[in-house]
């Protein structure tokens, strides 16, 4: 996954996600984000399935949206306020 770049720490990052007014969570609705030009940063998690966050990477390149990795589904939806796993999420407004 060496073409998605980090911001910082894992907590760091995951701490932009948890405090952000709007996000979206999932990737249906974080691809739809990044379509419409309203995703600020996507967070995608390394222990998903690559054909999940495959089409978010490289959409989120080709528009020069940045990527954040975070170590698990887990933390990611943790982090997101949800009580399930979340592959990909993104900040819509900080």
């Amino acid at each position: 996954m060496s073409s998605v770049s980090s911001w910082g720490s894992s907590a760091l990052s995951l701490a932009r996600i948890a405090a952000a007014r709007k996000k979206t969570v999932g990737f249906r609705q974080t691809l739809k984000a990044i379509q419409k030009g309203q995703a600020r940063a996507v967070f995608v998690a390394l222990d998903a399935d690559r054909w999940v966050i495959d089409p978010i990477i490289q959409v989120c390149q080709a528009k020069g949206i940045p990527l954040i990795q975070v170590e698990s589904m887990r933390e990611l939806g943790s982090a997101c306020g949800i009580s399930v796993n979340c592959a990909t999420a993104a900040v819509t407004e900080e």
